[in-house]
Formats: structure tokens, C-alpha cells, sequence
């Protein structure tokens, strides 16, 4: 039978209010995050006032004359006849650090007289449509009609495009990049050229005895041919790609100041919040509770809220942040032979902060040094064993096996099977697999592609 009746209890729970939620947010933001979000807070909120610093002054400046349209008879992608006899500053093409790739060309063929305006737009077209190599992916014959242009005023165009700088821009093929930039060095035939034509997969396998039996020289010779192939540039339009320029601000300082290392978290990278002064003498003197008031009265509680949140964040990186010096003191001194494996577990033990707010804190943020600006996470390595029990990081490991390999003899280049027996010797107990992934992580060849002749 069923029995109904009321029943009283009493329960602890974490109820995840507003605010709380606020505090955990702001604690995963990066200085960058921060700023912006806070500038959301004072909008929304008007008895908040934010005191920022410009951090960035002279970075994003006003772009010199020679950054500035060099034809004052073009607006915008417009054409200029060529009976203009405006003198240009050499200075203006130049490449420029902040010019985009499309910028940069356009600049160059502006220097182009007698071209017919259909001409100009249609090279404007191809410059348009290079991706961030510098590579044209377009079919001269179909795509380019779209632009209202015809294959041969294309290929004239392309033609002219090619000879502009950066050389090797506008290829069709990395064939074609290579080419265009050994024609512009004056090696438009020999064996050079060959190797390229025929022998690029060989080259990047370093199959150098297969390319010297096809082109019945020696190896040495083509050797050098291959050392002058790998110094020309396959990705020409890379410089111009991403330059929008990004500061890192550092969340935290480290100081080493008479043999002790001092942490101070940088304030200078967020505004400082107050409560507007208006406000609070207005809610002083307002006597009835009206809506107005009622309404200043929530917005200072959440200003109020905001600053302790802050604060704390303050107090949790500044905690966080003690431990990973003290606990990675002989990487402050000796480098990162030094840095030992760390776990944000062991940071949660030492601060008796959750393992969780450990990972928030640690996220996004950015560490100055005597020894540099790293990112807080770089300071976590997992752990590998050596024979003595002792635990060595695997960021130790992989500058031990880049100095192996620096070191080795380049005629006989040490296999990855090869350091794993080295480093077993040294009491490092590692798997071949494992070398193999720490070297691909360095971007460093294999053995093969390594050997020299």
C-alpha cells in the first residue's frame, strides 16, 4: 500500500549561480578575451568605468606615403590610361610587411604602361585568384572566361605576372614555381633544369643515384644541384599570407632577482575596473526605491561581483603560477635540460586548487621569463622513465635527440633504431615508434632523406 506523507531534509549542493559561472569564465579567458569582455561588461553595464592601457601604440600606425595608393589617377581597382606621366617612387613597390600579396602585385603592375584597360583587369583577375602560396588554381581556358577576358590576353597576362617579384609567383605547379625562379637567376637549361622537369618525387625521396644514372654524371654533382633546388622557395606568397599582426600579452612575470625568482601577475594587460563615481553618489543620495534606483542598486552589485571576480583571478594565476616556478626551478637555471615531468594533478596538490580550475588557469596564458615568453602549458610534459628510476620530460628528449642528430655524421645518419639504442645507453628507455614521433614533431627528416654524399 502506498503511503503519502511529508518528509523534510536537509542537503549541501553546488548550485551554479551567475556569478560563480562569471568567475569561471574569466578565469579560462586569455588577456586578449579578458579585455574584450570586460569592454562587453562596461557597455552593458554603465556604472562600471574601465581605465585601459594602449599597449599597442605604434603598432597599427598610419601607413606611410609609400604604403599609400602610388597612382593618384586610380580609385579602387580602377585603370589609369598609360598617357600619365606621373613619376613613381621605386620605394612604393618595395615589399612591405603589411601589404597582402594582392597588394603588393597590384602596386607592381601599376609600373606597367601601354595597357589596354580589358589588359589591366584581367591581370587584376589572376592576382585575385592566388592562393596564399602564391600558386594560380584557375583553368586558363574555362575559369578565365568568367572574367569577360580570353585565353590569350590570360596567357599574355599571366606571362607578365610571373616576371613580377616575389619570384616564382603565379605558377601553375610546383614545376612551374621552381622553373620560373631558375629562368630569373639565368639558369634557364642544364642539368639543373632537367631535375626539375624530371626528377622532383627522386629528389624529395633523396634518391640522388637515381637522378645521377639518368643524367649519367656523379652524385656529388648532383648533390650541389640538389642543395641549389632546396634553397629556392616553393611557397612565394607564404611571406604575404597571415599578416595580421598578433600580440601576445604576458599574463605572468618572472623575475630572478638575488637568486630568487619573483612572480607578479601583469596587470598592465587588462583595464582596471572601478564603479563610477556619478553613480555612487547618486544611489547615496537617491532616498526612495524607485525603479531607477532599484536598477543602479543591481548594476553596482554586478560591478561589485566583477571586480571580486577579477581579483580572484589574480590570486588563482598568482597561485598557479608559484607552483610551476617552484616546482620547475632547474629550467629557470639550467634550461630545458631541465624541465622535468609535471602534471596539472601535482599543481592541483601543491595549491590545493581543483585539478580542474588548474586546467582553466593554464589555458590561454602566457608566461615572461628570464628565459623567454612560453605558454604556461609548455611547462607540462608527461613523463618518461630511465633506468636509474629517475623521470626525464619529453621536451629533454627531443632536444637529446636533435642534438644526436646535429651531431651525426651525414654521410652515415643515425637511423631512429639507431638513438633508440643511444638513448637506451644513456638510462633513457624509449621505442622506436616513440623516436620516430619526437623527430617528426621537430620537423626533422628521416635517414634516408637525411644521408649526404
Amino acid at each position: 500500500m502506498i503511503q503519502f506523507g511529508l518528509k523534510q531534509e536537509q542537503a549541501l549542493k553546488l548550485a551554479m549561480t551567475p556569478e560563480l559561472r562569471q568567475a569561471i569564465q574569466m578565469l579560462q579567458y586569455s588577456s586578449a578575451e579578458l579585455l574584450s569582455y570586460l569592454r562587453e561588461q562596461a557597455n552593458d553595464n554603465p556604472v562600471i568605468d574601465l581605465q585601459e592601457t594602449d599597449l599597442t601604440a605604434g603598432i597599427g600606425a598610419e601607413p606611410s606615403a609609400a604604403r599609400k595608393d602610388y597612382d593618384g589617377s586610380r580609385s579602387g581597382d580602377g585603370y589609369a590610361h598609360s598617357s600619365s606621366t606621373q613619376t613613381f617612387d621605386l620605394l612604393a613597390v618595395m615589399a612591405n610587411p603589411a601589404d597582402t600579396l594582392y597588394e603588393h602585385l597590384k602596386k607592381q603592375l601599376g609600373l606597367i604602361r601601354r595597357l589596354t584597360e580589358s589588359e589591366y583587369r584581367t591581370a587584376l583577375y589572376l592576382i585575385g585568384n592566388l592562393d596564399e602560396k602564391g600558386y594560380l588554381e584557375l583553368d586558363m581556358k574555362s575559369d578565365v572566361r568568367l572574367s569577360g577576358a580570353s585565353a590569350d590576353e590570360a596567357e599574355k597576362m599571366l606571362a607578365l605576372i610571373q616576371r613580377f617579384d616575389p619570384a616564382g609567383i603565379a605558377a601553375r605547379s610546383l614545376e612551374e614555381c621552381l622553373l620560373l625562379q631558375l629562368r630569373r637567376d639565368g639558369t634557364g637549361d642544364g642539368p639543373v633544369v632537367r631535375v626539375v622537369e624530371r626528377h622532383l618525387e627522386d629528389l624529395a625521396a633523396n634518391r640522388l643515384q637515381k637522378i645521377a644514372d639518368s643524367l649519367g654524371t656523379g652524385i656529388l654533382e648532383v648533390q650541389e644541384i640538389a642543395d641549389s633546388i632546396r634553397r629556392l622557395n616553393p611557397r612565394p606568397g607564404a611571406p604575404f599570407a597571415g599578416q595580421e599582426r598578433q600580440t601576445v600579452i604576458a599574463d605572468i612575470t618572472v623575475e630572478k632577482t638575488g637568486g630568487e625568482y619573483t612572480v607578479s601577475v601583469n596587470e598592465s594587460g587588462a583595464p582596471r575596473v572601478s564603479i563610477n563615481a556619478y553613480y555612487n553618489r547618486l544611489l547615496r543620495e537617491q532616498r526612495n526605491r524607485d525603479e531607477a534606483c532599484q536598477y543602479i542598486n543591481d548594476r553596482m552589485a554586478a560591478a561589485s561581483w566583477l571586480i571580486k571576480s577579477l581579483e580572484q583571478r589574480r590570486i588563482t594565476l598568482l597561485r598557479v603560477s608559484r607552483a610551476i616556478v617552484e616546482m620547475q626551478r632547474d629550467f629557470f637555471e639550467h634550461g630545458i635540460q631541465g624541465l622535468k615531468p609535471l602534471s596539472q594533478k601535482e599543481i592541483a596538490e601543491q595549491t590545493g586548487l581543483h585539478e580542474s580550475t588548474i586546467s582553466r588557469a593554464v589555458g590561454n596564458k602566457y608566461m615572461q621569463t628570464p628565459r623567454g615568453l612560453f605558454e604556461l602549458k609548455y611547462f607540462f610534459t608527461s613523463s618518461l622513465a630511465s633506468a636509474d628510476g629517475d623521470a626525464a620530460s619529453s621536451e629533454s628528449v627531443k632536444l637529446r635527440i636533435k642534438a644526436m642528430i646535429d651531431g651525426e655524421d651525414k654521410r652515415k645518419p643515425l637511423s631512429d633504431q639507431a638513438i633508440t639504442e643511444l638513448l637506451t645507453q644513456e638510462g633513457l628507455e624509449l621505442s622506436r615508434r616513440t623516436v620516430a614521433k619526437y623527430r617528426e614533431e621537430m620537423r626533422i627528416l628521416s635517414s634516408a632523406k637525411r644521408k649526404r654524399f
